[in-house]
């Protein structure tokens, strides 16, 4: 596709895991191209984590999706030298390392411009490149927990849990991905052109979504606990049983909505009462409407609870797993399960790309690669290397 939006920049994605390659896998389906650099023989690990598909991840076919994978020794000078070659004619790195690994392989952001004054240098890691907590090491379930967010997960009564997906890398990937196109546009209109560093650290980026608890924190002591399904201070949005065992979702906690749920629920009195004309009101009383709403759907099969509440445009959905996903027309509709074929030949199902543009939308046009699928293409097309010295790198292990 000639239209993509990011079509013409080229991204060096040095990073392993999740947070680096989530950001890199956003920008290659916006049409960038992203040449993932990764250890000669071994490669990136998630090419071997959970579900394997004879001897690759599934995952690794959604996460490493349209790009190109070449190898490379950063540990040796030669190698080094190749990153500093790709810098020379790209746009963007991409890294997720401990900081100060960059420097010691002289790929730090003042080795980097001197080689392209308007590399953007994008950095992902546990604690950021500065504070006294710099050097430790720190993956998604540290910053989950260090952010905030696993203290507020879970039932009061028992130990925080996590999300069940690796949220935390995955937040600080779509930050790296807003922080990368904002030094992209400060570049294009700075009249030098120069780039920057980009700092991304993961405990900040799960900090960042704790919405007013700091300020409730400093005014009155006030800490937020585990609630469980319900939304604190804010009601009625719980999780109720109905009639055939299985779980619903509603969120009746605009002032209008509120009315329409509870004539819906045979509960006109609740929706008239003057204390809970307002949020404030109602999150007062909240175990009270509860009560009544569960009263209600324990009455109705899911399937009925949804088709009730819909009609009266009340926010209602089931708690779907990833079968029931894959089943629903809206899903399908919407074009987020789509088809991939691996070297195999066989069909596989992957998520559909977000978000939607409606003049230059992002593509899906290769699963995840081989390791050093691309060598030969990016060395000697994109470098220009002699085959000589593309076979004595290869010899020396360098890529």
């Amino acid at each position: 596709m000639n239209d993509q939006p990011l079509k013409g920049i080229t991204i060096i994605e040095l990073g392993n895991l999740v947070a680096a390659p989530f950001a890199g896998k956003i920008f290659s389906e916006f049409g960038a191209t992203v040449i993932k650099v990764e250890q000669p023989k071994t490669g990136d690990p998630l090419r071997n984590w959970r579900v394997m598909h004879e001897d690759t991840s599934v995952w690794w076919h959604v996460q490493s999706r349209n790009k190109k994978s070449v190898t490379v020794n950063l540990r040796e000078e030669e190698g080094q030298q190749i990153i500093r070659d790709l810098v020379a004619k790209s746009d963007v790195v991409l890294e997720n390392f401990k900081p100060g690994t960059m420097e010691r392989w002289n790929l730090g952001y003042e080795d980097l411009k001197r080689v392209n004054p308007s590399i953007v240098l994008t950095r992902i890691s546990g604690y950021g490149q500065t504070g006294p907590y710099r050097e430790k090491p720190g993956f998604g379930s540290v910053a989950e927990a260090m952010g905030g967010l696993r203290y507020l997960t879970g039932y009061p009564d028992r130990p925080p849990v996590r999300v069940g997906v690796a949220i935390g890398d995955m937040i600080a990937g779509l930050y790296a991905v807003v922080g990368t196109m904002f030094a992209l546009r400060a570049r294009d209109i700075h009249p030098e052109k120069l780039g920057q560093e980009v700092d991304v650290a993961l405990y900040e980026t799960v900090f960042s979504l704790l919405e007013g608890m700091l300020p409730e924190y400093d005014l009155t002591n006030i800490v937020r606990e585990r609630t469980g399904s319900t939304l604190p201070g804010i009601a009625p949005s719980n999780t109720y049983l109905c009639s055939d065992g299985k779980y619903v979702v509603i969120g009746g906690n605009g002032d209008q909505i509120f009315k329409r749920l509870m004539v819906a629920i045979g509960r006109p009195d609740f929706a008239e009462k003057s204390e809970y004309s307002t949020n404030q009101g109602r999150a007062d009383d909240v175990e009270t409407i509860d009560e009544a709403i569960e009263a209600w759907t324990k009455q109705h099969t899911l399937e009925e609870v949804q088709h009730l509440l819909d009609e009266v445009s009340v926010p209602v959905g089931p708690i779907y797993s990833i079968a029931d996903i894959m089943k629903d027309p809206h899903y399908i509709a919407r074009e987020m399960l789509q088809k991939v074929e691996l070297t195999s030949g066989e069909q596989l199902t992957v998520p559909g790309i977000v978000p939607k543009l409606s003049r230059t939308p992002g593509s899906l046009d290769a699963t995840g690669p081989r390791l050093g699928e691309h060598n030969d293409e990016i060395y000697e097309e994109f470098l220009n290397f002699t085959l000589e010295d593309y076979k004595q790198l290869k010899e020396r292990g360098i890529i």
